[in-house]
């Protein structure tokens, strides 16, 4: 506990400190391991994400035919 009065005498020279520290108890420490993982979680989750809105949106399920994109064409006046 670093917390007190530090007292330093050179000779006939005398001076004081006076310390006040707050020890953190619910600190965690940040170290390059901690870092590494956060960003290889973060990652991990980004491509999850992307692949869940990849398979939710949808991929062309099954070939339509393309007959029937040109029936819908040519039946609709706007585009003749």
């Amino acid at each position: 506990d670093p917390r007190g009065l530090y007292v330093c005498e050179t000779g006939d020279k005398r001076s004081s400190l006076q310390v006040h520290y707050r020890m953190c108890q619910n600190c965690i420490e940040v170290d390059a391991p901690t870092i590494s993982g956060i960003l290889v979680a973060d990652v991990v989750a980004t491509l999850f994400l992307a692949v869940a809105v990849y398979c939710v949106t949808g991929h062309d399920r099954g070939h339509t035919s393309r007959a029937s994109d040109k029936q819908n064409l040519i039946s609709n006046e706007l585009y003749q």
